[in-house]
């Protein structure tokens, strides 16, 4: 009896465990890594074999502290400029030509091509298991099937990619300390200090499933600390899978009435907070929120040169003074490397709402992370460039940004947001409660 019941369990353990087993096999044999990125080099080499990404920390390194560069000893290999931009055609989006004619003193200084990225292993076997048992609902405003890993690691279709965007793992329960800077033509600016809360659901891999709400993707709070004019404002976001079902819920905090009040504006188009309304509640990360205001189409793949490893942008040794400039930031902190990204283009559908008529998105093949964006305005004109610069936090580990940068190419103005330059730590690993992210708790100043 004891035979029989020894057989029957490892045939169990064996039945559970071949949906990730199959998957994973399925990615490897299309040459493929954990989360669905080709794994080999590209045809010229200049695009190394992704080997593994950093997940490993440095010695002497500790939680919060800012990330040592890696590459420090890299040169740049050559510069793109408004002068030589026509060789470079090819690997630049319209938005990053538009930028290098219209800023003489702007360059994009061109570095190797480094793979960093790197995730835990629970999310690649999630990534891997999700191939057979997640699908899209609501005609792609939400999926099923999975609460953690890329829900689409072998996506068919531009809303997949952009759902793999939206969920990428980038930690778990966590506070970031960042200043934002809304930037004038004259390049004057005012730095206005964020503290933020992030507490995923979605990807979270510290919280068992009991702990994880339904359907919910993030709860958010932020709060403004600087300058005095603006500090104790603060702002709460539930962000739900299926958006459909439950739309995304906002709550404001305003010191001055010591009032939390429903704040229903706080997505789509809307202006982000304390902006001057340089970029959309949707243009957080480049793109978040609902998906239903657009048709997706998926364009392809494309070897381009983006902003990655931006371990020089976001050191301690550079001050904000050091990176704003008029027009754009400093570009000599700036990285850029060649890349395949996926090329995702969002139409906005008829009779629907939203400043930007048509979105085009470049998505990290070894991330999942939009890197560059170009927004059109209702006239179809190149109206916004959009980038994000990041870095390979080894200790979480994730892909996590330093800079986000707005540009309007209208008003030759610019917002960069996220900066950490000027924090004492970076990144705080925090043990979070549903509660703690009530709209009491906001009233009650929500920040540790």
């Amino acid at each position: 009896m004891r035979t029989v019941t020894k057989v029957a369990f490892s045939c169990g353990l064996i039945l559970l465990t071949m949906p990730s087993a199959w998957a994973a096999n399925v990615l490897e044999q299309n040459g493929l890594t954990p989360i669905g990125a080709e794994r080999a080099a590209n045809a010229s080499g200049v695009i190394p074999a992704w080997t593994g990404g950093i997940s490993q920390s440095p010695v002497g390194f500790k939680e919060g502290d800012h990330y040592p560069n890696p590459y420090a000893s890299d040169k740049p290999l050559y510069s793109v400029t408004a002068s030589n931009m026509a060789s470079y055609a090819t690997q630049l989006t319209a938005g990053q030509k538009a930028l290098l004619k219209k800023y003489p003193t702007w360059k994009m200084n061109v570095y190797p091509s480094r793979r960093s990225a790197a995730f835990p292993q629970s999310v690649y076997d999630d990534s891997a298991a999700n191939i057979k048992r997640v699908s899209l609902i609501d005609g792609g405003n939400g999926f099923v099937g999975t609460s953690s890993g890329v829900p689409f690691p072998q996506p068919a279709s531009g809303v997949e990619v952009i759902w793999n965007h939206i969920t990428a793992y980038r930690g778990n329960s966590f506070s970031v300390s960042s200043q934002q800077a809304a930037v004038t033509v004259s390049g004057d600016y005012t730095p206005v200090r964020f503290e933020t809360m992030y507490d995923f659901q979605y990807n979270n891999q510290t919280k068992s499933s009991a702990e994880r709400e339904p359907n919910k993707l993030i709860n958010v709070i932020s709060q403004i600390t600087a300058p005095a004019r603006l500090a104790g404002q603060a702002l709460l976001v539930h962000e739900y899978i299926d958006q459909v079902k439950n739309p995304r819920m906002a709550w404001t905090y305003n010191p001055g009435q010591r009032r939390v009040r429903l704040a229903p504006n706080v997505a789509y188009d809307n202006p982000g907070a304390a902006s001057d309304g340089l970029r959309t509640n949707d243009d957080i990360t480049l793109f978040n929120g609902a998906t239903d205001r657009y048709n997706w189409t998926l364009v392809g793949k494309k070897e381009l040169l983006v902003p990655y490893n931006a371990y020089a942008l976001g050191s301690d040794k550079l001050k904000i003074s050091d990176i704003v400039m008029p027009g754009h930031i400093n570009p000599a902190p700036a990285r850029y490397e060649l890349h395949r990204v996926w090329v995702v283009e969002a139409r906005l559908k008829a009779g629907i709402s939203h400043l930007y008529s048509r979105r085009t998105f470049y998505v990290d093949e070894d991330s999942w992370s939009i890197m560059v964006a170009d927004t059109y305005d209702q006239r179809d004109q190149l109206w916004r460039v959009s980038e994000l610069h990041t870095v390979q936090a080894h200790n979480i580990p994730a892909l996590l940004p330093v800079a986000e940068v707005h540009h309007d190419l209208l008003s030759g103005r610019y917002l960069v947001s996220g900066l950490i330059n000027e924090e004492p730590r970076v990144y705080r690993a925090e043990r979070f409660k549903s509660s703690d992210f009530s709209p009491n708790a906001l009233r009650q100043g929500g920040m540790r």
